[in-house]
């Protein structure tokens, strides 16, 4: 009777050790565009509002200048944005200079998400809370022609070395 006792409780064991979830197995899917794993997505909560574009190399009235916030010059062909001015310190600032270290968020839409490196900030016409560089919203909108995606998530990303692009 011991004998069966005790291989009941092993079965027991078994069972419940595989049905616990290990660490890895519960982590996002895009963690697998960082070069190191470690932090997971900040605990903040993600912002909810519309995207649009900016280059300041084509011609237009309030395309900002040619210089990031970062100090970096802006590319068309990174994955890169502009962060509302006024959440600014969500990404624990975007900084020119010897303070500047890279920022990251998750850029969501009901069908696509991309990482993007946040190099600048910017007063973005109210209900907007990000502009994406040109690489990046083409991603989102392939056309080009809506110019502004109404419904996006962005959510802050913990770390440095996370690699912009799409998940």
């Amino acid at each position: 009777m011991l004998r069966q006792m005790s291989a009941a409780f092993c079965g027991v064991v078994i069972i419940f050790a595989c049905s616990v979830p290990t660490k890895a197995a519960v982590k996002p899917a895009h963690l697998a565009t960082r070069t190191q794993a470690h932090s997971d997505v900040t605990k903040l909560p993600p912002f909810i509002g519309a995207a649009s574009t900016y280059n300041p190399f084509r011609p237009g009235p309030g395309e900002g200048g040619k210089l990031t916030a970062s100090g970096e010059t802006y590319s068309a062909n990174s994955w890169t944005a502009a962060i509302q001015t006024k959440l600014r310190g969500f990404f624990s600032g975007v900084f020119s200079g010897k303070a500047y270290r890279p920022r990251f968020a998750l850029v969501e839409t009901a069908n696509k998400r991309a990482v993007v490196k946040i190099n600048d900030v910017g007063p973005l016409k109210p209900g907007r809370i990000i502009d994406l560089n040109e690489q990046a919203m083409q991603y989102f909108d392939p056309t080009m022609q809506r110019g502004v995606i109404k419904s996006v998530k962005v959510t802050p990303l913990s770390g440095e070395d996370w690699i912009a692009g799409p998940v």
